[in-house]
């Protein structure tokens, strides 16, 4: 079980990669998505994407700036204003 996960900026692909959960701080709150997720959009708060790279695993965070979440069928798409790193 994997869920497809890119992280863009507006000049380059940052990731793209298979990986079992991205934990994502949504305006609204965090939100944690795992392959089949329901397909939404939302806005991103300045903070840290959390990607587990496999079930039980310790998280990688990884500090963005502001922009977009997408998750379709084909995955998650973050659009981050700036990713630091």
């Amino acid at each position: 079980m994997s869920l497809h996960f890119e992280l863009v900026t507006p000049a380059r692909l940052v990731r793209s990669e298979e990986v079992f959960m991205v934990e994502v701080p949504g305006s609204e709150g965090n939100f944690g998505v795992l392959e089949g997720h329901a397909p939404f959009m939302s806005t991103i708060q300045d903070g840290a994407l959390r990607v587990y790279r496999s079930a039980g695993a310790a998280p990688e965070d990884i500090r963005i700036t502001g922009g977009f979440a997408e998750v379709s069928e084909k995955g998650l798409t973050v659009l981050a204003e700036h990713v630091e790193g």
